[in-house]
C-alpha cells in the first residue's frame, strides 16, 4: 500500500465512529418525521374528517394465489405487515450489536443490559399493581418499551452537550429493550395456536439455517423463504412480526471476502482501470476496463455481509415509511367521552406510572447497581444526572408501546385508553428527560462514580 493510501485511509475507530453518526442521524431525522405524522394523526381524528380516518384503516385489501388467499382490513396489513419489516431490521441490529457492537462482549454490554432489565420490570411491575384485578391487566407489557427513533431525536435537539458514549448507552440500551419486546410478544402476547403452520414455520426456519451454514449469501434466496416464514407464523398464531426477527437472525453476517483481500484485489484492478497515457484524453472504456469495472463492483459486493447490506438498505425505509405510516394508522386518539376519567383510568395511570416514572427509576437504578457491584463501568465522560435523563427518554414509549396495545387490546374500547395513556406519558417523559440533559454535564461535581 503506498504512502498516500495509508494517510488517506480512516483508522478502524474512526469509521466506526463515522457509522455510528450516521445512524444517530438517520433516527433523529426519523423521530422529527414520526412527531409531525403523529400530530397529523390525532388532528385527523378529532376533525370534521374523523369518520374517514376510522374507515380508512378498516378498508379491507385481498391478495390471493389459486385458492390459498390472505383478507384484512388496512391496519392489519400494516401491524402484521410492515411491521414484519422493521421487526425485520430489529433483529439485523440486534444480531449485528451482539456479534460484533456494543453487546459483543459482557462488559462493555452489561450496563446497557442491567439498564435496560431494570427499565422493563419495574414499569411492568408498577403497572401490574395499579390495574390487579382489571381487565386492563392485559397491558402489563406496554410501558416495557422504547421507541429509539423519538429517543434518539431528543437527543439530537441537544448537541454536542450529550457525549457519544451516552447516544452508545442509549441506542444498545434500547436494542435490549427490543429483544425484550420481541420475547414478551411471542410468549404472552400469541392467541391460539396452530400446530401444522407453527411446524410448517419450523421447517422454514431449519430452511434457513441450513442455508446459512451452507454459506449461501443471496439475499434472494432468503427473502423468498422469509416470505413463506411470515405466512406460516402469520396462520399459526404467534404475531407475524416474530417472522421478522427469526428471519433476521439467519442472514448471514460473513463477508465472502476479507478486508485485507479486498483491498488487495480492488488496488489489482484499479490499476487495470487507470488508462494509459496516450488513452488518457478518450472518454470511452474499453473492453478491459469495463471487465475491470465490473469486477470491481462484484468485489465490493462480496466485501459486504448480506446482514449489514440489508441494513443499510431497508433502514431509510423503516424510519421514513414504515413508522411514519404505523404511527399515521394507530396513533389517532379521538378525544371523545369523559376524558377526565380516561385520564384516572388504571388502564392510563398503569402506564403513566410505567413510562415516566419506573422507566426512569429502573434503568438509573439497575445501572447503578451494576457499576456499584463492579459488573459494570461508567463511562468517563458521562455522569449519573444524564443517566436519569437517558431513563426519562427511555419512557419514550410510543411506537413500541402503541404495538402492544393493539397486540392486547384489539378493537377493545380500552385501546383508545391506552393509546391516551402512551402518548401523555411519552411527552412527559421527553420532556423531562431533555430538561435534565440540557446542561452540560458539572463533571467536577457530579461524576463521583460508586465504587464496590
Amino acid at each position: 500500500m503506498t504512502e498516500g493510501n495509508r494517510l488517506t485511509r480512516k483508522p478502524p475507530l474512526q469509521r466506526i465512529v463515522r457509522r455510528f453518526q450516521e445512524f444517530v442521524h438517520l433516527q433523529s431525522a426519523s423521530g422529527i418525521v414520526l412527531l409531525i405524522v403523529t400530530a397529523l394523526a390525532l388532528v385527523w381524528a378529532n376533525s370534521p374528517w374523523a369518520a374517514s380516518y376510522a374507515e380508512l384503516w378498516q378498508t379491507r385489501l385481498s391478495l390471493r394465489i389459486g385458492t390459498f388467499g390472505l383478507d384484512k382490513p388496512l391496519l392489519l396489513w400494516i401491524n402484521d405487515g410492515l411491521m414484519a419489516v422493521f421487526f425485520f431490521v430489529v433483529g439485523l441490529e440486534i444480531k449485528r450489536e451482539i456479534l460484533g457492537g456494543e453487546l459483543a462482549g459482557w462488559r462493555q454490554a452489561a450496563l446497557p443490559v442491567a439498564a435496560a432489565v431494570g427499565g422493563m420490570a419495574l414499569p411492568a411491575l408498577l403497572f401490574t399493581l395499579v390495574n390487579l384485578g382489571q381487565p386492563s391487566i392485559r397491558g402489563w407489557g406496554i410501558p416495557m418499551a422504547t421507541d429509539i427513533a423519538f429517543a434518539l431525536g431528543v437527543l439530537a435537539l441537544l448537541g454536542d452537550r450529550v457525549p457519544t458514549a451516552l447516544k452508545v448507552f442509549l441506542t444498545a440500551l434500547a436494542i435490549v429493550d427490543d429483544i425484550g419486546a420481541v420475547l414478551v410478544i411471542a410468549l404472552f402476547y400469541t392467541e391460539q395456536i396452530a400446530w401444522g403452520s407453527l411446524a410448517l414455520a419450523g421447517v422454514v426456519t431449519l430452511l434457513l439455517i441450513g442455508l446459512n451454514r451452507l454459506g449461501v449469501h443471496t439475499i434472494s434466496a432468503y427473502l423468498l423463504l422469509g416470505l413463506v416464514l411470515w405466512v406460516a407464523v402469520l396462520k399459526s398464531g404467534v404475531h407475524a412480526t416474530i417472522a421478522g426477527v427469526v428471519l433476521a437472525l439467519t442472514i448471514p453476517a460473513q463477508s465472502r471476502i476479507d478486508l485485507r483481500r479486498f483491498v488487495q484485489r480492488q488496488q489489482e484492478l484499479l490499476d487495470e482501470l487507470t488508462p494509459a497515457r496516450e488513452q488518457q484524453q478518450l472518454s470511452l472504456l474499453n473492453e478491459d476496463q469495463m471487465s475491470a469495472l465490473q469486477a470491481v463492483e462484484d468485489t465490493t459486493l462480496k466485501a459486504q455481509a448480506p446482514l449489514q447490506r440489508l441494513e443499510h438498505w431497508l433502514h431509510p425505509w423503516v424510519a421514513f415509511v414504515i413508522m411514519p405510516i404505523f404511527a399515521l394508522a394507530n396513533a389517532g386518539v379521538a378525544l371523545e367521552g369523559d376524558i377526565g376519567a380516561s385520564l384516572t383510568a388504571p388502564l392510563t395511570l398503569g402506564i403513566g406510572l410505567g413510562l415516566a416514572l419506573g422507566k426512569p427509576l429502573g434503568i438509573a437504578l439497575f445501572a447503578w447497581l451494576a457499576v456499584r457491584s463492579g459488573l459494570a463501568a461508567l463511562p468517563s465522560d458521562v455522569v449519573w444526572r444524564q443517566i436519569i435523563g437517558v431513563g426519562f427518554l427511555g419512557g419514550i414509549g410510543f411506537t413500541m408501546a402503541l404495538f402492544v396495545a393493539s397486540l392486547a387490546f384489539g378493537a377493545s374500547p380500552l385501546l383508545a385508553t391506552a393509546k391516551l395513556g402512551i402518548l401523555l406519558a411519552s411527552l412527559l417523559a421527553g420532556a423531562v428527560g431533555w430538561l435534565l440533559l440540557r446542561r452540560p454535564a458539572a463533571v467536577a461535581a457530579l461524576a463521583t462514580t460508586p465504587t464496590a
